[in-house]
């Protein structure tokens, strides 16, 4: 396991990045790192107070790290920041198989480790929220908190069928679509962006949070390197991540302190009741003027309620 580092460059041939052909940005003040990690390479994006308290922040579909650079930089100053690519997204490799969420947190905490965070505290929206509690079920020892953003838990409290209600359903319809062998694969190459911006534009609460640039940029990374069918397969091994849920769910409960983030136009209405079975310590707020991709549209809530619920106070780091 080895970390690469690009301090002083972000080089789109870099060697290290195993997916050249979605361009690199760069963040002021914040490096790029690629990460072997449990045998996948992570893309890894750090930066802010070296000896703060460590904030590791995972985007969901379909998006990248790329999603939180607004609350990076406010973090930064109090807070060591460091956004990952999931396995499939962004500018991580692309493997075959293993999309269950507990596979994927066991790479995820691998990389945190690997760059040398022992104990940290864990924000996640969508699909990185998936990831997120199932990590937090396997090593909630190494976490100070949870913090998951407007998201349904596969086998916790995503639903088990899609609703016909129209006012309901065009905010999950694709689950299911997702689930078909093949078929999305075949209509939604080469139209990418079409199924993209529909996401962006319809799920946020304004359809001009997200510019053409934005657009193009999330469009490059899920057709780059397999990355859609990275993507479908979060949702094809769903099934799996909630039965490896409920099995550790039996063992015990969350005692590690969890914040529900939800918004006023978003897809789950209160995080925060959607998670109180299922962990003992749950605390939520609600953003105003915001829909699904909470993070891109009140990035300064965002970042004050992740401060205000990150204690520094005994936390090692």
């Amino acid at each position: 396991m080895t970390v690469a580092d690009t301090a002083t460059r972000a080089q789109y041939g870099f060697e290290g990045n195993p997916v050249r052909d979605v361009p690199l940005y760069d963040l002021a003040g914040f490096t790029h790192r690629w990460v072997d990690a449990d045998g996948v390479r992570l893309h890894a994006v750090e930066g802010g107070r070296p000896a703060g308290p460590v904030v590791v922040l995972l985007a969901g579909f379909p998006q990248t790290w790329w999603a939180w650079r607004k609350v990076m930089p406010l973090l930064a100053e109090r807070f060591r920041v460091i956004a990952i690519d999931l396995p499939g997204q962004g500018h991580s490799e692309r493997p075959e198989s293993g999309y269950d969420t507990h596979t994927v947190a066991r790479r995820v905490h691998a990389a945190v480790r690997i760059l040398g965070a022992s104990t940290y505290w864990l924000v996640a929206h969508d699909i990185g929220a998936w990831v997120a509690f199932s990590l937090a079920l396997t090593y909630e020892d190494r976490l100070g908190g949870v913090v998951l953003l407007d998201a349904g838990i596969p086998g916790v409290s995503l639903p088990a069928a899609v609703p016909t209600d129209p006012e309901q359903a065009w905010k999950t319809w694709h689950f299911a679509f997702h689930l078909v062998p093949d078929l999305p694969e075949r209509l939604l190459a080469g139209r990418e962006g079409e199924y993209v911006g529909w996401f962006l534009k319809a799920k946020a609460h304004s359809p001009d949070t997200f510019d053409a640039a934005e657009i193009d940029h999330y469009t490059t990374a899920v057709a780059a390197g397999s990355g859609l069918r990275a993507f479908l397969a979060y949702y094809r091994d769903a099934a799996e991540s909630a039965r490896r849920n409920h099995e550790a769910l039996e063992r015990q409960r969350l005692t590690v302190p969890v914040l529900g983030i939800s918004s006023s136009h978003g897809s789950i209405p209160d995080m925060a009741a959607s998670l109180s079975p299922w962990a003992e310590q749950v605390t939520g707020v609600v953003v105003p003027d915001a829909g699904h991709f909470i993070p891109d549209e009140q990035p300064e809530a965002v970042a004050a309620a992740i401060a205000g619920f990150v204690v520094p106070a005994g936390l090692p780091n």
